[in-house]
């Protein structure tokens, strides 16, 4: 794997180029079709239309992970190689979700990009592509640690739905809060770090942030555990419980 060549530098651009107006970003498909998410409709398992669009909704999650990842690689030069080795190694555990949620849609009859989907996701990865700290805080740490908590609750439905794909889709969605687990805690060990260096302290520069960037308010039930496992701190728990407010 070119991770372990350890030949990432040379790969590296030291200014990456501006976005231009118009600039497609690389490696997104024509499709699915981007909407607000509030006009994404919701989805349920009762059906099977209903349960692929549910698929279909964590299999673009799936998607856009994957180019957040490799741009953490290419846009933030100067950090230690570890930094570019673990996002790497996301990248590529995210594309193994993909495949496997999307081999179960064309199981069942459909693809990725046969429904629409929301952008939220990469919207703040391009708010963010001028601070690293930013990034890790409000990517790995807020956004996709939300799938922590939101996985048992999808997995309660696929259980009630019970059906032979939904089934399936359970033990994919076990593997995927496994290696989530691993992907928040990345996050978590260079937000620590980048504070560390900068002399922040970390909850509190946290709070500002999410303040100065709007970042979308996250609701209980959390996973509690899974966050331990991931490296949040007890302050960190009791701030996303309103304790710490």
């Amino acid at each position: 794997a070119l991770w372990d060549t350890r030949a990432l530098a040379p790969l590296r651009p030291a200014d990456p180029p501006a976005r231009e107006a118009g600039h497609v970003l690389p490696g997104r498909p024509a499709r699915p079709v981007l909407k607000p998410p509030q006009q994404v409709p919701s989805r349920k398992p009762f059906t099977v239309e209903g349960l692929a669009a549910l698929l279909h909704a964590v299999c673009h999650i799936e998607f856009n992970a994957i180019n957040l990842a490799l741009d953490a690689v290419w846009r933030f030069d100067g950090m230690p190689p570890a930094f570019y080795e673990d996002w790497l190694r996301v990248a590529h555990e995210e594309a193994h979700h993909f495949s496997l949620l999307n081999a179960l849609l064309v199981r069942m009859g459909f693809a990725y990009g046969d429904f629409d989907a929301h952008d939220g996701l990469w919207q703040m990865c391009e708010k963010t592509a001028h601070d690293v700290v930013a990034r890790m805080a409000l990517v790995p740490r807020t956004l996709e640690a939300r799938g922590l908590d939101a996985t048992r609750l999808i997995q309660y439905k696929l259980r009630r739905a019970g059906t032979p794909h939904a089934v399936d889709a359970v033990a994919i969605l076990d593997i995927i809060l496994r290696d989530e687990v691993g992907h928040v805690a990345i996050g978590n060990h260079w937000y620590g770090y980048l504070c560390a260096q900068q002399g922040l302290a970390p909850l509190p520069h946290y709070r500002q942030l999410v303040r100065q960037y709007q970042a979308p308010r996250l609701r209980p039930p959390f996973n509690t555990d899974a966050r331990r496992r991931a490296g949040f701190s007890a302050d960190e728990l009791a701030y996303l419980q309103g304790d710490g407010l």
